[in-house]
């Protein structure tokens, strides 16, 4: 027999234990499904060296500070124990290794298939995380079927990758750390650039994180009527969670010995053509850095702050060389490419119309269009630690009891 339920939460990620503290702190009866286990995807979708970007302190969720400071910058496994221990402190009803098969209307509820039974629940929060399926550029499926393809969540460590270079696609933060782990294997690596923010680990004095905090930009709401397809365009910032402070960049890493090249535009068997873009990439992520170190000072002035001023930050690094036109993979020696080209969600159980032609949702602070009698009953939640106890504080006040 179906279970009635007030509110269903689909993944037991942060966000969707944070909506969960939320619902138990007003009384409602909820229940979180995990395909997996509690932070799935911190286990077994992350490669063993992965820290996160943001410092100890600004891991926190409702009602609980998960790390501290001096805790520096957290690795998944660390995450994954701290999540735990934060669903076991208010007995989060978690259902674990339970799939999702199908989310219907059903008159003024929803239905909700799973491989556990059927629940009928009068709201469903969707928190199953924006890293859900690695999004591959069209000309992946035109290499060889000789080159050894890899996303970030396959990737484990450099020596289970095929001997050989390696064509890293993508010089955000994840293009960038896994170019460089790479190359510090002895590896020969080519990174592939196409729009980037080279951005300062530290600026005046303090982490990057604490004056995005403390400026309110983390909080900003997203942009009403805002295009999908150009959000998932927005690059990340180059960062690494480094215990030492330091950054990592383009030139940083043409240091220690990795070629940069364009964009990849197309491929065909070993070919992979390139974008003669390398310099002009690099410039516009040089004024996206500006734009953000503007806004900073923006912040430190309005608010009156001490903080000294920081003119290493604004120097300019040095341009580019002369990059090819193509690559030829078997004359490179080049044996795995690796994809750090972002990712897309993907919701085949959903069988609502609220999905736009890029297969996101449609929302708008965090609420779907359903239509009728439910403005407020399929909801999605966000996926950083930070971000989604601030979204979903505000989220929880508006759900019916």
């Amino acid at each position: 027999m179906p279970r009635n339920i007030d509110s269903l939460v689909i993944g037991a990620g942060q966000a969707g234990l944070a909506m969960s503290r939320c619902l138990a702190e007003r009384g409602i009866d909820h229940e979180v499904i995990e395909r997996g286990r509690i932070g799935e995807r911190w286990r077994s979708q992350r490669w063993p060296s992965l820290r996160l970007l943001t410092p100890g302190w600004m891991t926190r969720l409702p009602g609980a500070q998960l790390a501290r400071e001096s805790d520096g910058f957290l690795t998944s496994a660390d995450l994954v124990k701290r999540l735990q221990g934060y669903a076991s402190d208010f007995a989060a009803p978690v259902t674990e290794n339970c799939e999702i098969l199908a989310v219907e209307r059903m008159a003024d509820r929803f239905r909700v298939a799973t491989s556990r039974g059927t629940r009928i629940a009068r709201t469903v929060i969707i928190a199953t995380g924006a890293c859900d399926r690695p999004r591959l550029p069209f000309w992946a499926g035109k290499l060889s079927l000789a080159i050894h393809q890899v996303t970030p969540s396959s990737y484990l460590t450099p020596d289970l990758l095929p001997d050989g270079g390696v064509l890293v696609v993508g010089a955000s933060a994840t293009g960038v750390q896994l170019a460089r782990e790479i190359r510090r294997h002895g590896r020969d690596v080519t990174l592939a650039v196409g729009r980037h923010v080279r951005a300062p680990r530290r600026y005046r004095g303090r982490d990057l994180f604490h004056w995005l905090d403390g400026s309110g930009f983390l909080a900003e709401p997203r942009p009403s009527g805002a295009d999908n397809a150009a959000l998932l365009r927005q690059p990340s910032l180059q960062l690494v969670g480094d215990p030492t402070g330091g950054d990592i960049d383009l030139p940083a890493l043409a240091r220690e010995g990795i070629r940069l090249v364009g964009r990849v535009t197309d491929a065909q068997g070993l070919q992979v053509q390139l974008a003669n873009d390398l310099a002009e990439q690099c410039r516009a992520a040089e004024e996206r850095r500006h734009v953000l170190l503007r806004a900073i000072d923006a912040h430190i002035e309005r608010a009156g702050l001490r903080a000294a001023c920081d003119p290493a930050a604004w120097r300019a690094p040095m341009e580019p060389g002369a990059v090819p036109k193509c690559l030829d993979l078997r004359a490179e020696g080049i044996t795995s490419v690796l994809f750090a080209t972002g990712y897309a969600r993907h919701y085949p159980w959903l069988h609502l119309p609220v999905t736009d032609t890029c297969g996101e949702l449609i929302q708008h602070g965090g609420i779907t269009p359903i239509p009728a009698s439910m403005p407020w009953a399929c909801r999605s939640c966000a996926t950083a630690l930070l971000p989604s106890s601030m979204a979903l504080a505000a989220m929880h006040r508006r759900l019916p009891r």
